[in-house]
């Protein structure tokens, strides 16, 4: 019985993990205002969640607070060139019904958007995790989050369907996620460590690069 409640037991580590992850749903759910807050709080999300998956977290509060506040200004500029690009996606579906070129055209229009709307997820799924491990201008950091998602279809397919599966299970069988008290508990950070584990194993090999270029 002393071993199972011992600090370094599987049963206590697995605690542990399980409080730092209820601790950053908070940190995210109080800091995640939509658009001006939002693109922050989500590296700040990534980072941390990144750093808990690879037992480097040693304070949840500090490690999302500093990214928070590191990436503000350029997160925020990112989320604003997502929400324009999203918007015109949206905008895009909403007029191509109307539009007087018939069938084919329209059928053409279609592929060439959900063709656009695959990428537009993807990267947005890589953006703010590749924000909150590398330096850059907003121009590369936008390009090479694209760029790792293509070269990674596998590990941005993974992630993307577990984002997917998450919410169509909460629309369509909200009694599993207790009616969104999932959300407000775990959800959040439970997705973000969960793909974390895929970004941090994408990253390894280009921060290692880094820290060899600088060194």
């Amino acid at each position: 019985m002393d071993t199972l409640f011992s600090a370094d037991s599987a049963l206590m580590r697995g605690l542990t993990r399980l409080a730092d992850v209820m601790i950053l749903n908070l940190l995210f759910l109080a800091t995640a205002l939509p658009v001006f807050t939002l693109g922050a709080a989500l590296t700040a999300l990534n980072f941390t969640a990144m750093r808990i998956g690879t037992g480097e977290c040693n304070s949840v509060t500090s490690d999302y607070l500093r990214s928070f506040r590191q990436n503000f200004r350029q997160a925020t500029i990112v989320a604003l060139l997502l929400a324009a690009f999203g918007a015109g996606l949206v905008a895009w579906y909403q007029v191509i019904p109307g539009l007087p070129f018939g069938k084919t055209v329209e059928f053409g229009l279609l592929i060439v958007w959900y063709v656009l709307a695959f990428g537009f997820a993807t990267t947005t799924l890589f953006v703010f995790p590749y924000l909150a491990q590398f330096d850059g201008a907003t121009r590369d950091i936008l390009r090479n989050a694209r760029l790792l998602s293509w070269k990674h279809p596998f590990a941005a397919l993974g992630a993307l369907a577990l984002v997917i599966l998450s919410l169509a299970v909460t629309v369509f069988y909200p009694i599993a996620t207790g009616y969104g008290l999932f959300w407000f508990f775990v959800g959040f950070a439970g997705v973000a460590v969960a793909n974390g584990f895929l970004f941090t194993r994408i990253f390894r090999p280009y921060i290692a690069a880094t820290t060899a270029a600088k060194a």
